[in-house]
This record gives structure tokens, sequence and C-alpha cells, in this order.
């Protein structure tokens, strides 16, 4: 009777996931995906025009310190959406023309990411240089994010067979066991002696990246946390359950950021806001913008399709991310420094509002291209 009881309390626990049929897009995933494109503009505006101690006060805590939530959020809702919109087919007719999709997706991201890597270095950098940087001798900042997505959509693809059908505690303690073994390959892997792809898998502090090792929990976390909102999006009940949850996970790490920070918060609350700890990973940085990232989440599901719409272009941006992406860049970087030769010659309330202006520009941008599509 004791071995049939515990056969039974784990049997969820070993069990692959029963996952229901995609319905089309949740817009809740749209509305946490904009937020952090958003948060993403709102950093790279204002310090793609000015050096981060030409900010005020006000600009560098609050303003700047709460875009650290944007790279975790992202990634996450990276997972999330491979779940939601993959996960579900994996195995049927139709996966092995998904997959070619996710595949050629990774060449266009790379694409971009090339094409944008010279719109970010065209106005401060030698040809030398940026011919450098394509060839991978060196690596952008801002468009580095790019890089990380196109060598994801290569791996993901081959990943997700294996996930759907592994136990559900074994996908639980994925996260944890990448995070192990991106700790132990920083430590112990020379990579060859290559810098260069040391950073492209555990990140190197002398180049601004994001490895693979070091950021791919996120994804796994993503994957996860997609797999329990397919489950759960249909019920206001269980959705919300599902928000509290991401909340309360979200309140733990804020605090667990407090007490690691012990009589030097506000210095480690600045430091975050200066983006140390940020490449490599480091843990007082990890714990508040992974803070921020569970309750952007918690709150985008809790609030599902009505504050999706009350936050309509937030929603707008999520739903075409790279497109978000590319505007602002080429906005930034070619219009804003090149074209109009902004850079470091405007005031910090200035670059704001260009900033803000942007988003909402972002928005119209969007929703002009799917309108073009649609009516050609």
């Amino acid at each position: 009777m004791n071995t049939q009881r515990t056969t039974g309390l784990l049997g969820p626990l070993m069990a692959p996931p029963q996952l229901p049929a995609r319905t089309g897009r949740i817009p809740a995933v749209d509305l946490a995906r904009g937020i952090a494109v958003a948060l993403m503009i709102l950093s790279h505006g204002v310090i793609g025009l000015l050096e981060f101690d030409d900010l005020s006060a006000w600009g560098q805590i609050p303003v700047q310190l709460i875009t650290k939530f944007a790279s975790s959020t992202f990634i996450m809702v990276f997972g999330i959406a491979l779940a939601v919109a993959f996960m579900p087919r994996v195995g049927t007719a139709d996966w092995p023309r998904l997959r070619l999709k996710l595949w050629i997706n990774a060449l266009i991201v790379f694409f971009w990411y090339k094409v944008l890597t010279v719109a970010e270095m065209l106005y401060l950098s030698q040809p030398a240089d940026i011919v450098d940087t394509l060839l991978y001798r060196n690596f952008p900042s801002f468009v580095e994010i790019l890089g990380f997505y196109a060598i994801a959509l290569l791996w993901v693809p081959l990943l997700l067979p294996l996930w759907v059908r592994l136990p559900l505690i074994v996908r639980l303690l994925s996260p944890v066991a990448l995070a192990g073994l991106h700790m132990w390959a920083a430590a112990n892997w020379s990579f060859g002696d290559n810098q260069q792809l040391r950073a492209i898998f555990v990140e190197d502090p002398d180049y601004y990246t994001w490895g693979q090792f070091a950021r791919g929990p996120l994804i796994l976390l993503g994957l996860l946390i997609g797999e329990a909102l397919l489950h759960h999006r249909e019920t206001l009940m269980r959705r919300w359950r599902l928000a509290s949850g991401l909340l309360v996970i979200s309140a733990l790490l804020f605090i667990a950021f407090v007490v690691q920070a012990g009589s030097d918060l506000a210095a480690d609350i600045e430091a975050v806001a200066r983006n140390q700890g940020k490449h490599p990973p480091e843990l007082f940085f990890m714990l508040f913008s992974m803070g921020g990232a569970f309750l952007i989440l918690g709150l985008s599901i809790g609030g599902g399709k009505l504050l999706s719409k009350v936050l309509l272009p937030f929603t707008i941006i999520g739903s075409n991310a790279l497109q978000a992406f590319i505007f602002h860049i080429v906005v930034i970087f070619i219009g804003f420094r090149y074209l109009l030769g902004y850079w470091q010659d405007v005031e910090y309330e200035f670059a704001l509002m260009l900033t803000l202006g942007l988003i909402v520009a972002t928005a119209i941008w969007i929703r002009l291209v799917g309108w073009i599509q649609q009516h050609r």
C-alpha cells in the first residue's frame, strides 16, 4: 500500500507533459514581450545618445534601473512562446515543417544581427573595427541579443522533441542543471583558448555577449511557464493561480536581492542600474532582473486579454518583436546618432522624450507594417 501511495504521489512528476491543442496567439504573451521590448528601447534610446554619468539622478534610478527587467523577461518570453506555439505540435506530421521554420528564422535573425551591427557601429567605429565585429573577432553591445537568439534558434528545435518526453521532475530541474553546467564550464573549460568562443557560450568580461549556457536556463524556465500557461489560460481562476505563483516568485527574488545586498543595498541598486554584474551574470544582478521578469509575467498573465487591450501599444510591439528591434535600432543609431548628430549633444530630458516618442512610433510602425502585409 505504501508503494502504491508513493507511486501515486510521484506519478505526475514522472510523467511527460500532456499538452492541450494550440489555439492561436495568447495576448498576455505579446504584452509581456512588448513590455520587455519597450524597456529595452527605453534603455537603448537614452544610453545610445548619452553616457550613463550624463543622466540625471532620477534618470539613473529608477528609470534606467527598471530597464534591467528587460533582458530576463525577453529571454523567458522566448521560451514561453516556443512552448505555446510549437510544443503541442512536436511529433505531429506538421513538426518537420515547423522545425525548418525555426531554423529559417535563425537565419533571418542572424542576417539582421549583422546588418544592425553595422548600423550600431557606423557613427563611432572605423571600418576595420566593424569588419572585425562582423567576423566575430569582437562583438557589438546593443544588438548582441540577436546573436544569442540566432544561435538559440538552432538548438531549441533539437531540444523540443526530447523535452516533451522528459518527466516533469527532470523538466523542473533542467534550469538548475544548465545553470550548474554554465558555472562548471566557466570555471573549467578553456574553449581552446578562444576568448570569443568562450564569450558565446559562458560569457567573458571582455565582451558584451549573452552566453548560451549562461542564459539558457531562462529559456528553460520560459518553456515551463509556457507549458503551465497552456493548461491554465482558459479558466480565469486557474490563470490567476498561475499569475499569483509568478508574483510570489518575484517577491521572493526581490527579497533575496535585498538580503544578499545587506547593508550595501544602495550600492547594489546603483551597480545594477550601471549594468554591473550583467555580463557575465552575477547573482545580485540576476536576482533583481529575474524578479522583475517574474513580476511582468505575473501581471501580464493575470491581466489577460483585458490588460492587453488597456496596454495595447505594448501588446502591438510584442506581436512583432523582431520588427520592433530593427526599427528602434535604425532610428537611434542611423537617425538620431548619424543623421541628426545627437550623440552626446542633447540633454537627458530631451533624450528621454525622444525615446518615449520612439516607443509610440514603434507601435505605430508595427501596426502599419501589419496593415500593408494584409492589403498587398
